[in-house]
């Protein structure tokens, strides 16, 4: 997942903020209908959901999934600590966990480790094997934690769209 940086500086205003909340709840909405909760008509609704999408506000839209639905029923945290922390060894790491399709996110963090990452399974036997890839596999790995989540208490929820976040 990549980080968006906005083409301008550009405040956003209180549409725009309300454009974000409601496309975050209902990414399917029509433009008419997203038009009529905003105040505005449908083509001066869409030239803002367009200008947003342009300047890498609006990342993109996804279906969200439901994990056990296709058999990812484990979701599992990893924390990796590297032996080298230099930019060659962070970017050796980024490139091989990439390939990773069990590593639904990675973030470099500052403590102990130096990357946290969040992976979803369907059984304990399939982590055994993907933390093996990942200590064999991935460069500059030193150590690895795990935590094994027994219950996700809040997950995937929308960004706080506030007029202060953007002030």
């Amino acid at each position: 997942m990549r980080v968006g940086v906005r083409k301008s500086e550009r405040k956003l205003d209180r549409i725009d903020l309300n454009i974000l909340r409601i496309l975050q709840q209902e990414g399917r909405i029509s433009y008419v209908e997203l038009a009529d909760k905003v105040g505005l008509s449908t083509t001066p609704c869409m030239e803002r959901v367009k200008r947003l999408e342009q300047e890498h506000i609006i990342e993109g839209y996804q279906a969200i999934v439901n994990p056990t639905a296709i058999g990812l029923n484990l979701l599992v945290f990893v924390e990796i600590s590297l032996h080298y922390q230099s930019p060659s060894a962070f970017d050796d790491f980024k490139k091989a966990v990439s390939a990773l399709p069990n590593v639904m996110e990675c973030h470099l963090i500052s403590g102990q480790s130096d990357y946290l990452l969040k992976t979803r399974i369907s059984e304990m036997s399939e982590y055994r094997q993907l933390l093996g890839d990942l200590l064999i596999n991935l460069p500059g790995i030193k150590e690895s934690k795990s935590y094994i989540v027994m219950e996700a208490v809040k997950e995937n929820q929308p960004l706080p769209v506030t007029m202060q976040d953007n002030a």
